[in-house]
């Protein structure tokens, strides 16, 4: 019975996602769209080569993996902060549904919203560079793990979320910056020691390194270490998630 609770809630996110296309692909796809004909196109050609490969060929996985991560963690904190606010989460909260299934349920809508703009973003990038593959398997698995920590870490906010306000602020004040600042458009190592440094405290670096290394079989960071990064704070941000469930934080007044 929990199995079937857990397939209606995945599909009624996932469905969501697919009902409301205006809101939740076309921005995303118009949004890279600029991406690549400002930063690749019209500053690509003055940048010349990157990491070895041309401009528009290095920043393509990066912004593929941009919009994984914003739509991921946008699609579970607005759609299970709503549930918070309209409160049919009690609904969820009180059905033998066990908490674990909860959290994966909202979770798989991200994980979708955040794969499926990302294979619009690559098909996007077609029209503007040729991409080229040099480990399937790691992109697919870099690509879910991605999706799946962003996911959580959505869950994690909208828990915290007291009003409609709270549910911007980290992807404005935190993700934002991380990702900017992620490798997105240059490599690590044309920077100075120091910031090197500082960069390798930022999440965000790892998962478009191993993204990037996947495409391009070049990467600033160690791939192993990132796998690892990955799969720990998944596990840390389920855990953490799941305990403030059973606690009831956030979503017990």
């Amino acid at each position: 019975m929990s199995l079937i609770a857990l397939n209606t809630l995945s599909r009624r996110e996932t469905i969501r996602i697919i009902r409301i296309w205006i809101q939740t692909l076309i921005p995303p796809a118009i949004t890279m769209t600029l991406y690549f004909i400002i930063f690749g196109n019209l500053i690509g050609s003055r940048i010349g080569k990157m990491g070895g490969f041309d401009y528009m060929s290095f920043i393509v996985p990066g912004l593929i993996m941009m919009s994984v991560i914003t739509n991921s963690f946008t699609n579970v904190v607005s759609s299970f902060f709503s549930a918070k606010f309209q409160g049919n989460i009690e609904e969820i909260l009180i059905s033998p549904m066990p908490y674990y299934q909860v959290i994966i349920g909202f979770v798989s809508g991200g994980v979708f919203r955040g794969i499926l703009v990302g294979t619009i973003v690559t098909i996007i990038s077609l029209f503007f560079t040729k991409l080229q593959v040099h480990n399937l398997a790691i992109i697919i698995s870099v690509i879910i793990l991605t999706a799946t920590l962003f996911s959580l870490g959505g869950f994690l906010n909208a828990i915290f979320a007291k009003k409609f306000d709270d549910i911007s602020i980290f992807p404005t004040f935190i993700l934002s910056p991380l990702t900017y600042l992620g490798g997105v458009f240059y490599s690590i190592e044309n920077l100075p020691q120091v910031w090197q440094t500082v960069s390798k405290f930022n999440p965000v670096l790892y998962m478009v390194n191993a993204f990037r290394y996947g495409f391009l079989g070049v990467s600033d960071i160690p791939v192993v270490i990132a796998f690892a990064f990955m799969i720990g704070f998944v596990i840390v941000l389920f855990l953490l998630c799941l305990y403030l469930l059973n606690k009831g934080y956030g979503v017990i007044e």
